[in-house]
């Protein structure tokens, strides 16, 4: 992968309440080029319309991915991969970090009624997970825009050391400090 290609790298923190979302735009290079903050609602469904909003006030055309950290951040508010590549016109790639049986379970035990419907037809629409390896760690990867080698290609290309992509390593750091000053508190 060229060192200026960009990702825009998207994950979360959360206390209580409301979810901080942080942006960040990372080169290939790992040069840091772009920072941007939303919030959402913890337990809440717009979560989706949170990640196209930091997209959107980026405005960033030089961005070729989307990096989300995750399927369900601020506590089950199941994101819509193919709903995000639509809006940004780019490809979307979820990654997670552990096996698991998934979330169907989970959003059973804490769900009912329709927020359980709307969360299970949001979730079962997404691509499956595919398990992917950088140096010797697995991480789980769902994509919409690029088949599982160019996913992985991507993966790899943004992950200099470790086993989480560097686009997103860096929004969790800024995640983190941006709810603790958000919250009056910076960890």
């Amino acid at each position: 992968m060229k060192s200026g290609v960009r990702a825009l790298g998207i994950a979360e923190s959360f206390r209580e309440g409301r979810s901080t979302f942080a942006g960040v735009v990372t080169r290939a290079s790992r040069v840091v080029d772009g920072f941007a903050f939303a919030t959402c609602t913890v337990g809440g469904t717009d979560a989706t319309d949170t990640v196209c909003t930091l997209f959107d006030d980026l405005g960033r055309e030089d961005v070729r991915y989307v990096l989300v950290s995750g399927i369900a951040p601020a506590w089950f508010n199941v994101l819509d991969l193919h709903r995000i590549a639509d809006h940004t016109d780019r490809p979307v790639l979820s990654v997670t970090y552990e096996e698991s049986e998934g979330l169907e379970p989970a959003l059973r035990e804490q769900f009912d009624g329709d927020a359980l419907e709307q969360r299970l037809s949001t979730y079962r629409d997404q691509p499956d997970r595919q398990r992917v390896h950088v140096d010797a760690d697995p991480l789980f990867v769902r994509a919409v825009g690029l088949d599982d080698g160019e996913a992985a290609g991507v993966v790899d290309g943004f992950t200099p050391e470790g086993g989480r992509p560097e686009p997103l390593r860096v929004a969790r750091l800024a995640a983190r400090g941006a709810d603790g000053f958000r919250r009056g508190s910076v960890d």
